[in-house]
């Protein structure tokens, strides 16, 4: 069976050409063996939950049902309720991170991160929550209010200090961004070269080309872009010769790691940044040890202290 299922991911699972289009066709499997006394109807379910796991697994993947998957699924869906009951309600906040500039060691900006304090789970760590957001679509509405929120409170700080906000691969898929940031902008009052938005290598995956023309628009606006978690993906160089970011952050993975590799990925992004006049941002300093890592050449350099877990 589990060759079976390979090989209809294989074979359906392909590229092709339909009228002088390039069309590619993705294939999740979901199995459920008949178990004695089983109901039609359950093996269906069961099938379906299977389907589901394979899904979230990431494309191109089988799954087999097993005990214990629907009381997983069950809870994502309670998850899912509850999170659509917080938006409603208001129930989100979001939290600014200092960042600093190495050079004069004074803050140059905050980054917003969302959090969310249920009324009966507590506080929901992110990682638990926003994977489910992405998969039902409600993380672009929960951008908006995190940017629109962001620009907002970044609006009554003195000076010229920078908010950074995340921005989902989902928010460039529903092309809605450039509109969106441009509301908030308008609406808070705040400049344009005072907002930076982050994005991951996956932004840019799924559709390179309607990303980098939706980037470019941004930075006619005056925004910043920055790309996080550099470094963790396979294709990160030529993203930055694609588009001319103005910011790289380096992942945690590197910062918190003391062993000669780590060092040497750091002091060949900063000769990168310069090279590119691209600033640069340690993610997840925490200790003198990791500020002491980093390349004392790179004047450029921001320490941004992300608490652990974040």
């Amino acid at each position: 069976m589990e060759r079976l299922a390979a090989r209809l991911i294989d074979l359906v699972g392909r590229t092709y050409v339909l009228n002088g289009h390039t069309v590619n066709i993705g294939v999740s499997v979901g199995v459920a063996l008949k178990r004695e006394r089983t109901q039609a109807r359950d093996l269906i379910r069961d099938a379906d939950v299977a389907l589901y796991e394979a899904k979230r697994a990431g494309r191109g993947r089988d799954r087999f049902f097993e005990q214990g998957m629907d009381a997983s699924l069950h809870e994502r869906r309670e998850l899912e309720i509850d999170l659509r009951r917080a938006l409603a309600l208001k129930q989100f906040g979001v939290h600014y991170q200092p960042f600093l500039d190495l050079a004069t060691e004074t803050v140059i900006g905050f980054e917003a991160l969302l959090r969310w304090n249920h009324p009966v789970r507590g506080n929901v760590p992110p990682l638990q929550f926003i994977q489910v957001a992405e998969e039902n679509g409600l993380i672009v509405k929960i951008g908006e209010w995190v940017l629109a929120t962001a620009c907002m409170t970044a609006a009554s700080w003195p000076g010229e200090l920078v908010v950074a906000v995340n921005v989902s691969p989902l928010q460039f898929k529903a092309d809605t961004l450039l509109d969106t940031v441009a509301s908030a902008l308008s609406r808070s009052g705040l400049p344009a070269q005072r907002l930076e938005l982050e994005i991951t290598e996956s932004a840019l995956m799924d559709d390179t080309d309607n990303v980098l023309v939706a980037l470019h628009a941004l930075r006619d606006l005056g925004v910043k872009i920055s790309m996080d978690d550099f470094g963790t993906g396979y294709s990160s160089l030529s993203y930055l010769q694609k588009f001319p970011f103005n910011k790289i952050k380096i992942d945690r993975s590197f910062v918190a790691g003391s062993n000669a590799d780590s060092q040497a990925i750091l002091r060949a992004v900063s000769g990168l940044g310069s090279s590119l006049g691209m600033a640069i941002t340690a993610e997840g300093v925490e200790t003198p040890e990791q500020l002491a890592r980093i390349p004392n050449n790179a004047a450029r350099w921001c320490r941004d202290s992300t608490p652990a877990g974040r």
